[in-house]
This record gives C-alpha cells, structure tokens and sequence, in this order.
C-alpha cells in the first residue's frame, strides 16, 4: 500500500496506464460485421472460390443448425491471433444459444509467426469432438500444406471438410429449419399417394362407365375428359411435392457459383471460451 504522499504519484499512474491502454485499444483491427459465411478482406479467394465455399456452409447451417464462419484478414498487429479471436467470437456469438456449435476459422496471411497466422475458435458445444488438439492437426495437417504452395482455396475447403466431419460426431440437436423440410417432405409424399388412390378409384369408375355405355354419352368424351383431369390431378401434385421439398444443394466444394443464404447472416447468440488452437505455415 503506496504512503499518502505517495497516493497522487499512484493514482496518476493508474490514470496514465488506463489511458495508454485506451489508446491502444483504438489502434486494434476492427472485427468486421458478420455478413456472410466466408469474409474475405486480405483477398486470397476468387469471388467465385469465395461464393462456392460460403455457400457449403450454408447448406451445412441449413442441414445441421451449427454455424461456421471463414474470416480472412491481412493482419492482427498488434494483437496476437488468439486475442483478436476472442473479440471476434464475442462480436460475431456464432452458433445456436445454449448449444454453442459455432466455429470460426480465421486466417491472417500477413502477421509475423510470432502473432500467428492461424486459428480456430471452437464453442463450448462442440469441444467433446473438436479439441483443441484436433483443432492443432486440421491447421497444421490439413491446411498448411497447400497453404504453402500458395493454394488457398484447396486449405481452406480441406480444413472446412475436417470441421464438418468432426462437428458431425457431436450428435448435436437437429435444426429446426432441417426438421421442417423433413415434416413437409413427409407430407407431401401422404399428398401423392392420397392422389394416386384418388385416381385410381377414378379410373375404376371411368372403364365401369366406357364398358356400358349410354346412348347420350360418348365413350371418347369420356376418355378425353378423364385423360385431362388426371394429368391436372397429377401435375399439381408433382409441383406441390416439388415445392414443398425447398431443394438445397448438399454442398460439395465443385466449381460452380453456387448461390448464396442472400437473407443475411448473423449469430444465433452462441458461446465460446477460448478453446480451440492456432498455427502458422
């Protein structure tokens, strides 16, 4: 405890620590606003490149409810990559709330080694099958080896790969939007059989007809009528089944353009805790 003479020289020592860490606190790299899946600011990706990977994980979203974001920066200086990790976790909340199965893959091509240019947050939620070891093979394993030869894209769609497959042994709740594809895909198969029994009692009832015959009915009308209300019957069907099945790709890291969510991007309010690892190539 500093002496009461002392007490001024201690406080404006305080004052002036709180203010130099203030003032470096500014020059920090701003964490950018969660716009998509892939945020490219360093330019390493093809747009084309970019929009295909970000557009694997949103089918992934879709299908499972985890979220995965790719951040790509120049550099986190003068922050090491694990503190600029942990505001971007804060920032961005991936992941669904009270399940924490958000993952961020941030890479920043231009930090010395000593800061790192690799890391992985992983949430709380997906720690049991992403540890912080795992975390370590999939950036130095996985990722660095084309990172080295300059081939982005083959890291970064590799790497995603291995997330995907690890965050899949979690046997995490199922998405709701996945559980509502499912229930109306479910219905619209029970709408298709309805119609086929439908027309096959219809059809019945048209051959008892055309087999005894009436003198003020035509057998053709007959024929005619019942050939374009059966295919009405099933035309609508098949559109409605259509329809309803919603019809997302399941991913795959092919060449296409892919199309993106296009409704926005943002955190389902999950949490992280510093797990995860960090790496360089």
């Amino acid at each position: 405890m500093p002496s009461f003479r002392a007490l001024p020289a201690f406080f404006l020592s305080i004052l002036l620590a709180g203010f130099l860490q203030l003032a470096g606190a500014q020059d920090f790299v701003a964490v950018p606003a969660l716009s998509s899946h892939v945020i490219d600011q360093a330019q390493m990706l093809e747009e084309q490149q970019r929009r295909a990977l970000d557009q694997v994980l949103v089918d992934y979203e879709i299908r499972t409810g985890s979220q995965i974001a790719v951040l790509l920066i120049s550099s986190t200086a003068p922050e090491a990559i694990e503190q600029y990790g942990i505001r971007v976790a804060d920032a961005w909340k991936l992941g669904r709330k009270g399940i924490d199965d958000g993952v961020i893959l941030i890479v920043a091509k231009a930090n010395p080694k000593a800061l790192r240019r690799l890391r992985i947050e992983a949430g709380r939620g997906v720690q049991g099958s992403l540890t912080d070891a795992k975390s370590k093979r999939i950036l130095e394993d996985v990722i660095a080896p084309h990172f080295r030869q300059n081939d982005y894209y083959g890291g970064l769609a590799a790497g995603v790969s291995a997330l995907t497959s690890l965050l899949d042994e979690e046997h995490l709740p199922a998405a709701e939007k996945a559980k509502q594809a499912s229930a109306q895909e479910d219905g619209g198969w029970i709408e298709l059989i309805a119609v086929v029994l439908f027309l096959a009692v219809f059809f019945g009832v048209i051959l008892f007809v055309r087999r005894r015959p009436r003198n003020n009915l035509n057998n053709n009308d007959w024929g005619h009528t019942a050939g374009v209300i059966i295919g009405s019957i099933l035309s609508d069907a098949v559109q409605n089944r259509g329809s309803r099945s919603g019809g997302f790709s399941s991913g795959g890291f092919g060449g296409g353009s892919g199309s993106s969510s296009g409704g926005g991007f943002s955190g389902g309010g999950g949490g992280f805790d510093g797990g995860g690892a960090s790496g360089d190539w």
